[in-house]
Formats: C-alpha cells, structure tokens, sequence
C-alpha cells in the first residue's frame, strides 16, 4: 500500500492543478473584451492593424484616433475598458493595411442621410492626422468632389476626467453653395440602456419614431422595449425595428453600459433652426440586438457658400454607473443629476 502513495498524491495534484486551470478560463472568459493597451499621450502607435494612429491620454481615460480610414475614434476607454466596438478588437482580427476597414467604433459623418450623395472619400478613407498640443490632435480629411466639402475633425481630452471635446467642421471647398449637417454614427458596445430627456412640444404622439422596412417610418410606433417615463424616453432592449428617432430639445443623453459606464453626449440643440433629416430629427439612436449601437447626435442644416464653414461640437463622458440587474429599475432622476454634476465642468 505505501508504495501506491505518491500515485494517490500525483493524482490528486493533478486534479487540482485542473481545478485551477478551469477556474483560470472562466476568469478570463468573464473578463471584458474590451481591455486595452496603454500608451503615451501624444504617441503614434499601430492600433489593430491601423498604422499612424494617435493616442491622447491622461490618468484615467485614453483615446486612440485613426486617421487610416475614415478618420474615426477607435478607442475611448476609462481605467483600460473601451466603451466603443471596435469590429477587429472584438474578433480578433487586426486591420490589413490598405485592405477594407470595418468602419466600426467612434465614426462621424455628415448627413442628410438619405439625400446625401455616397461619400467614400470622407466615410472611409485616409485623412490626415496632426498632434496639435497637450491631450489634443486634429484629423483632416481628402477633399470630396461628391459632396463639395473637406472635413476636419478636432479632439481634446481633459487634463484629469474622461472628458472628451469632438469638434467637425465642414468646409465648402466647391464653387457652388451646398447644404449638409452633422450626422455622429458612434458604435457604443450593445446592450445597455439609453436614457432621454424629453422636451415639449414634440411633433411626434410618443416623442419618437421608428424606421420601419424600406424608408417607411412609423410616426406612432408600440414597442415593449422603449417606454417614457417621468420626462424621459428609455430604450431597454432591442425594439423591434432598430431605428428611432427623435426631437428632444434638451442637448444630451445618456447610455449605460453592461461594463458598468455610463457614456454621456452633450451637445447643442437650437429649437429655432431646420432639421434636415427626413423626420428633422435632433437625435437617432440605432438598437439592434447584439454587440453594437449607434449613437447619434445630429446637427441642423448648415447652409455653405463657397469658401465657408460650420462646426458642431459633441462633448463626451464616461462615468462610473453599476448597470442595474433589473433593467426597469433604472433611477431616471439620479441618472440626470449625475449628468448635470458631473458632465458640465471641465477639467
């Protein structure tokens, strides 16, 4: 019997180191998907395959700008999460260099959407990128014979918060006078919950619309994931049709995350100005079930004789907020009053 000892003892070390291993891969399976590297402030990295790309960072909060296609925002993480879906983070396969991006992540665009001519030159190709000081670059785009127009886009990240200024400007470099906005398309990781303040008057029965099949869109729409409540529209789960949009006036929404952030979007909102998206939208929100949604500031029309311009500014947040287990259970009057306290001052 002594002999079968060290047998039994190998056995159960084996099983232990078994035990260990397995616990390792469901922590790893557990962990976000978003961890990402860190870098230097004012450093130029290769990022997923994306050569040239540039970092802006400060203690808390790092972001990644891509000017190798379509001059997007490839990362806004806080403490290592990225808030934003990176087509290639998520499944593993890196940019080919001039190869075809995934256009995912932080992306900006000019509208209106279903007017405007194909635009690849803005939507998807090489800009320009610059450091322009502290926390700060600038991406500018190739001219665009399509639209008329150049695009520059201007970033700056506050000294200590998560704090990040997001300026387009829209230059008319045509002979002609033309007529565009600001549309933002930010994929944000999905399923979390978008919050909406509310104004009246609102030209729509439930403050909202929904897009229906082809380019109807539904004016008085029912859907058990999307309710108003207390002066606020809440999105909880993917509607049925996955394009909303609104008319609130109040110039910000919120949308929490299931890696407990919540994303914040300021913007300015002139009630006195047209909306030239087909139902004069201020606001869509893009909601299909899965691992993305569109966040979607949108700027009134811009009206550009040659030679002129018009920026409209998106000031983003990241805030610390448990996701609630009970997705109706969300405290609408907190979710505000940590906006107005923790999104209005900038450092």
């Amino acid at each position: 019997m002594p002999c079968l000892r060290p047998a039994v003892w190998f056995l159960s070390t084996l099983r232990c180191i078994c035990f260990v291993l397995a616990w390792l891969s469901v922590l790893v399976a557990t962990l976000p998907k978003a961890l990402v590297a860190e870098y230097r402030d004012g450093q130029t990295v290769t990022y997923h395959g994306y050569p040239n790309s540039i970092v802006l960072r400060n203690a808390s909060t790092q972001v990644v700008l891509c000017p190798e296609a379509g001059g997007r925002v490839l990362e806004f993480s806080r403490r290592a999460v990225n808030s934003l879906y990176l087509e290639e983070a998520d499944t593993g396969k890196p940019y080919v260099q001039g190869g075809r991006a995934s256009m995912s992540a932080g992306r900006f665009d000019i509208g209106p959407e279903k007017t405007i001519p194909r635009h690849s030159v803005l939507w998807s190709g090489r800009w320009k990128g610059e450091v322009t000081g502290p926390r700060r670059a600038r991406l500018t785009s190739q001219k665009d014979d399509a639209t008329g127009v150049r695009l520059v886009r201007d970033f700056e990240l506050g000294e200590s918060n998560s704090y990040l200024k997001c300026t387009q400007t829209i230059v008319n470099i045509s002979k002609v006078t033309n007529q565009w906005c600001h549309w933002s398309r930010t994929f944000a990781i999905g399923e979390g919950i978008c919050v909406i303040p509310l104004s009246k008057p609102s030209r729509f029965p439930k403050s909202y619309v929904m897009y229906e099949t082809g380019d109807l869109i539904n004016i008085n729409p029912t859907d058990e994931n999307i309710r108003s409540r207390d002066g606020f529209l809440e999105i909880l789960a993917a509607p049925a049709r996955p394009k909303l949009g609104m008319d609130s006036t109040v110039g910000w929404f919120a949308y929490l995350m299931p890696n407990d952030l919540m994303f914040v979007k300021r913007f300015q909102v002139d009630p006195n100005r047209v909306y030239n998206e087909a139902a004069g939208l201020t606001i869509s929100i893009w909601y299909p079930p899965g691992k993305r949604v569109e966040l979607e500031p949108i700027g009134p029309r811009e009206t550009l004789r040659p030679g002129e311009s018009a920026s409209f500014t998106e000031h983003w947040w990241l805030l610390d907020h448990t996701f609630p287990a009970d997705r109706k259970s969300v405290s609408l009057k907190q979710v505000a009053n940590r906006v107005e306290r923790d999104t209005t001052t900038v450092k």
